[in-house]
Order: structure tokens, then sequence, then C-alpha cells
């Protein structure tokens, strides 16, 4: 008893629980000798373990071919001093766990994923694109949102966002250039209702862009560039299309408010409120035309001009009874108390 209390007392206990012999002689032979058994399977072939796996496959028992395993601390998992680091070696081509390429390499592959957008995704994405700008807003087009929606999200995670968002926008330049040249086409009197039709078929179709290139919108033009995609789309109409006809729509709006009904109440209000949209300071080129539609235009009312507002007021019904507008049957108003 007294033996085994001082073979006891030689055994060192570490923070792992990993017991080892400081000076004990029969412990120490006992290890040597378990080791020497080991030592005679057959050691296991090992595979190549990338770094970041490393951590991961700890606490795992490597066993050999013929069931002999390796030594593993009891907590930790780690390895045996015994393994050595040159029993698996790592490949030449491997530096810190990442397969490293040359110059060349990276640049063939990137080639090869460009070639891919120009001839894959591309073409698809622009086929979509010119269905959804040329259609009606009554029209049904079918359309594979969700085959659209893959094709982007392939592009951006493949790094094809900028190439992407330079194609979009490029092809949607070239469609309002077609539409200016159009719009300069049209006669006075019809140029109106072709603006109309030309912002409100354009702003149908952006309904439709803008979500599909939702991935598009969030990934790179929001967080790169710090915009939004809609408001990028919405400002090339307002340069390639607005912009170059703004002074010859002006004239025939203010001419066309003066004459009711001579426009469609209802084109009015869509034209002045979009160009309003597109450039709220083109409302200063015509205040009281566009004070007819949007609020809050016109300077604030002023107590010191009442007076003229009411005379303003009295010629307007004046103005309007003489081109055939009545103010119609007064006979059943409620009398005034005073009367």
């Amino acid at each position: 008893m007294e033996a085994m209390e001082e073979d006891s007392l030689d055994m060192k206990d570490d923070h792992n629980h990993n017991y080892c012999a400081s000076g004990s002689s029969k412990v120490r032979p006992y290890l040597s000798s378990q080791l020497s058994d080991v030592s005679t399977v057959p050691q296991p072939v090992c595979a190549t373990v990338p770094a970041g796996e490393a951590g991961s496959r700890q606490g795992k028992l490597w066993s050999g071919g013929t069931g002999g395993s390796k030594f593993m601390d009891s907590d930790t998992g780690s390895e045996s001093s015994e393994v050595s680091e040159t029993d698996c070696a790592a490949p030449p081509v491997a530096t810190g766990g990442k397969f490293s390429l040359d110059s060349t390499s990276k640049f063939l592959l990137n080639a090869m994923a460009v070639e891919d957008y120009r001839k894959n995704h591309w073409p698809n994405l622009e086929k979509a694109i010119d269905r959804l700008l040329i259609q009606n807003p009554t029209d049904h087009i079918s359309v594979s949102y969700a085959q659209i929606y893959s094709y982007i999200y392939k592009c951006v995670c493949q790094q094809h966002s900028e190439l992407l968002y330079s194609d979009l926008t490029s092809k949607i330049t070239s469609h309002l250039q077609e539409v200016s040249t159009h719009l300069q086409a049209s006669p006075p009197e019809n140029f109106i209702e072709n603006f109309n039709v030309a912002l409100t078929q354009y702003t149908a179709s952006l309904q439709c862009i803008v979500p599909v290139f939702m991935y598009l919108n969030k990934f790179y033009i929001e967080s790169k560039l710090n915009r939004d995609l809609r408001e990028d789309l919405m400002k090339l109409f307002a340069d390639q299309v607005a912009e170059k006809h703004v002074n010859t729509l002006m004239p025939l709006l203010i001419k066309a408010h003066s004459m009711p009904f001579q426009v469609q109440p209802s084109t009015m209000a869509s034209v002045v409120k979009g160009l309003y949209s597109l450039r709220p300071e083109w409302a200063q080129l015509a205040p009281a035309l566009f004070s007819g539609f949007i609020p809050q235009i016109n300077p604030p009312a002023v107590e010191s001009l009442l007076s003229d507002y009411a005379a303003h007021d009295q010629k307007l019904q004046m103005e309007l009874s003489m081109n055939g507008f009545p103010r119609g049957d007064q006979s059943r108003k409620r009398a005034s108390e005073d009367s």
C-alpha cells in the first residue's frame, strides 16, 4: 500500500487532467511500453487538412488501418507530441490553407467569367428589358420574373455588378433616345398626349424592372454608389426626354390650361405632376399652371390681399359663365337668414 501511494504521488495532473510522470521510475517504463506497442501498428495515411478546418476536426481520433489510433488529449483533443507534422506534408500549391493562383490564371478565370456573362446572362436580360420597356400599361406580357432575378443574382455573385449596371443604363438610355426622336416628330396638337403616353409607359415599365433588379440595387447601387435604382432611371428620362422637350411642352400646357377641356384633365394632371416629380424647379417656369395641380406652389396667402383674391375669383366665375359654363339652377339654394 505504501508503494502504491508513493507511485501515485509521483503522478502530476495538469489543467486538462492529462497525467504524466515527473520522477517515477515505474510509470515511465509503462508508458514507454505502450508507445512502443503503438509504434508497431501501421500508421494511417494522413490527408491534408486546410488550416481553417483544423480546429473543427479537433477532438476526433484518427484511426489506423488495423484499428490503431494516435494518442489525443482527453479534453482538448490535441494530438500527441509523438505525431510529427512531417507525416502530413501539405502540397506545394497550398499557402496558408488556400490555393494560390498566379496572375495569368486569375486573368483567364476572369476572362472566362466575363465571356459567360456576355454570352449567356446579358442576352437573356436584354430581351426581357426590351419586352418590359415597349409594353403598354394595359397589355399583359408573359415574362419569367423568377428567371430574370436568377440571372441578376448570378451576375452580382460573380462580381459583375458594375458591368450589369452599366449595360442596364446604356440599354435604357438607348431606348429613351428613340422615344425622344419619336416625340420630336409629333405634331403640336398631339404633343401633350404623346408625351403623357411616353411618361406613363416608362413609369409602368420601371414598376417591373426595379423589383427584379432589387439584388443589384441593394448590394451595389445603394451600398457602393449611395443611390437608388429607380431615382437613377427616372433621372435618365428627365435628361434624355423631358429636358429636351420642356421648352416645347410648356407653352402648349399653358395654352391648354387657359382653354378648358382642350386636353383631357387627367392628361393635364398626369403631365404636370410628372414634370414636377422629375424637376421641381420647372414649376417656376409656369407657377399659375403648376399651382392648379400641385399644392403650395404659390406663396402663402396674405390677409392684406383678401380683397384681391375675392376679385380674382369673381372674375374667374364671370369668364366661365361667358364661355358657356352656367352656375346651374339657383332656385333650390337655401335662402339667406337675412332675407
